[in-house]
């Protein structure tokens, strides 16, 4: 059972990883042999891909985007639970909530993405580096409902960057670096603490764009982009 205090902050409803150079260098830095396929619009409850470590071994595995997943009533597969939106864990609970102090002692992922996006009314923005992917920070286990195995992961959310404030006010995505990805999928790491610093002043450590696009499915632009600088 997710506890009701751990209803979470949204970030953003969707993101995206598109099968390019950049996204299998970020694959190979982070040592898997398999890349994840094009998929646009991901949204909770759909399917993504997220890395981890087991036995001293990178895997690419296949799963919901929702901590807390249940059967559906109808027997036909299973759904993100109705009652918790568990998509994201936001930063400053990981240390508190029942559910995600379990998984950040050992179970951290990393979502490997090319962008993701945000609502301004009815403009849909995607955020994405200049150049380079995008290895989000998460949380991940996998049910076991009967013989079946479900696997699924949270992205987790930090305060938001006082220069992406006017796209989002809320949070923004933890995004990992890769001197972070050795301790950060190690299970056997057990003072998560350490990355605290990682999550209570996030930076832009990449210059990213702001894209205006039509719709998060096809991602072509429709306006003038946005550059933010990397922090200094």
């Amino acid at each position: 059972m997710v506890e009701a205090s751990s209803i979470l902050l949204k970030m953003c409803g969707r993101y995206n990883v598109i099968d390019n150079p950049h996204v299998r260098e970020l694959c190979s830095t982070l040592g898997i042999k398999l890349y994840p396929g094009t998929r646009t619009n991901i949204c909770p409850g759909g399917q993504g891909q997220f890395v981890v470590e087991r036995d001293g071994q990178r895997l690419l595995l296949d799963g919901m985007w929702s901590a807390s997943v249940q059967p559906k009533p109808d027997g036909s597969g299973y759904r993100p639970h109705p009652d918790f939106k568990t998509f994201n864990a936001r930063s400053d609970r990981l240390g508190t909530s029942k559910l995600w102090r379990r998984l950040y002692s050992s179970q951290r992922a990393i979502i490997p993405a090319s962008g993701w996006h945000e609502w301004v009314g009815k403009q849909c923005y995607e955020l994405k580096p200049a150049a380079g992917a995008l290895a989000l920070g998460g949380l991940y286990q996998v049910y076991a409902f009967g013989d079946e195995v479900v696997p699924v992961f949270t992205i987790i959310t930090c305060p938001p960057h006082p220069d992406l404030m006017h796209i989002h006010d809320k949070s923004l995505p933890l995004i990992s670096q890769p001197a972070d990805f050795d301790a950060w999928l190690d299970p056997a790491w057990k003072h998560p603490e350490i990355f605290q610093s990682l999550m209570q002043q996030p930076m832009v450590r990449a210059e990213l764009q702001v894209i205006p696009i039509d719709s998060p499915k096809t991602l072509v632009p429709v306006g003038r982009i946005e550059i933010v600088g990397a922090d200094q």
